[in-house]
């Protein structure tokens, strides 16, 4: 098991708001969990499927709704509820723990993103548990469904959820994960569009059969180069693609930028135009919190299960939806989809028709 330092989880945080592909929540809330926990005393260990008893139980903390800020109206129809004192995310692990009658070994996160992954370290680390060294995303995905354990068959339930404001509920059995989505975002809706989940419950040795195994250390080393690369004043967004193996996709402005909230998603178009060897073009990104699918003057371009990642070049930051601004500079690079999502399951569940949009996908990378 290896202890994470602060420059560890740094990498790690920026990595996968990388990966996030503009979603996964706030990469500056993230790291002030981490910093948190890092105040209060508490460690972080990451731990390789091959270090765990087989049979120590795993459980997948992290946050569902929308990414959106609240709006002023929903802060008035809140404002008479108290929030929890402590994390409410360490509430619905020790809900769960208390419906199994035995303690959770480890944790796992359950998506790359800047405030997911944050998410599980944050658990982990309060509660002296390690964050296992995989992901069933491999990357921020917009639906619970979204996930390798749906493809593996692995339950949902036992699974527990808790909003900010203590209210709590353990699900024990779900239709499937779809269905699961729709009960756990209805939730969400009616808890200021946030709400902490634990699922996906099993062994160790279940859980490792059925996720991306290494995700954790790939977003280290996605974000290890992306710092490196800033410091030494080069060009961070070729670092990163290099490190993922990825490819540019484009340059320009942003002159078009908006979103709705709605259901418990953010809902959102970025059109950008081109500039330098992209100048003459218009690229347009649609996103369901994650960035899904992009069009090349009006042409279908990258789209999932591939990643499409936007740099800020002005504030040298990774993109987090929806805060694109008209006149920002942007870079675009795609980076590889993970190979489970790009199997006829995998694109049956997360390719480009699953959000109803008539075209097949075509790997970019």
């Amino acid at each position: 098991m290896k202890k994470l330092t602060r420059e560890d989880l740094t990498d790690i945080l920026y990595g996968c708001a990388v990966l996030g592909t503009g979603g996964g929540g706030s990469l500056d809330e993230g790291l002030a969990m981490i910093d948190e926990a890092l105040a209060a005393g508490r460690e972080f260990t990451l731990a390789d499927f091959s270090e765990m008893d087989p049979d120590a139980i795993v459980g997948t903390p992290y946050a569902c709704g929308a990414i959106s800020p609240l709006t002023e109206e929903e802060i008035r129809k809140y404002a008479r509820l108290t929030p929890t004192e402590e994390s409410f995310y360490i509430l619905c692990m020790r809900q769960l723990e208390n419906f199994l009658g035995r303690e959770v070994g480890a944790v796992i996160s359950t998506e790359l993103g800047g405030g997911n992954t944050a998410t599980a370290l944050y658990v982990g680390a309060m509660t002296g548990r390690p964050v296992m060294d995989g992901d069933p995303a491999g990357r921020s995905v917009p639906a619970l469904q979204h996930s390798t354990y749906f493809l593996g068959g692995v339950p949902m339930c036992p699974m527990s959820v808790m909003n900010r404001f203590g209210e709590g509920a353990v699900f024990t059995n779900v239709f499937d994960d779809e269905r699961g989505e729709d009960m756990v975002r209805a939730l969400a809706v009616v808890s200021q569009n946030h709400i902490a989940v634990m699922d996906h419950v099993n062994t160790a040795e279940v859980i490792g059969k059925n996720v991306i195994r290494g995700a954790i250390s790939h977003a280290g080393k996605i974000g290890r180069a992306f710092r490196e690369a800033k410091a030494a004043g080069g060009d961070f967004v070729a670092a990163v693609t290099e490190a993922g193996g990825g490819k540019m996709m484009f340059r320009g402005a942003v002159t078009e930028s908006g979103y709705e909230t709605r259901d418990g998603y953010t809902y959102g178009d970025t059109v950008i135009a081109g500039e330098g060897e992209y100048a003459g073009h218009e690229l347009h990104i649609w996103y369901q919190n994650e960035n899904i699918i992009s069009w090349l003057d009006g042409e279908f371009f990258v789209t999932v299960p591939d990643l499409i990642c936007v740099f800020d070049l002005d504030e040298r930051m990774p993109q987090l939806n929806p805060y694109a601004r008209v006149g920002e500079r942007v870079a675009v690079t795609a980076l590889p989809a993970p190979a489970e999502w790009t199997t006829e399951r995998g694109l049956e569940v997360f390719g480009p028709r699953s959000f109803g949009y008539d075209t097949d996908y075509r790997p970019y990378c």
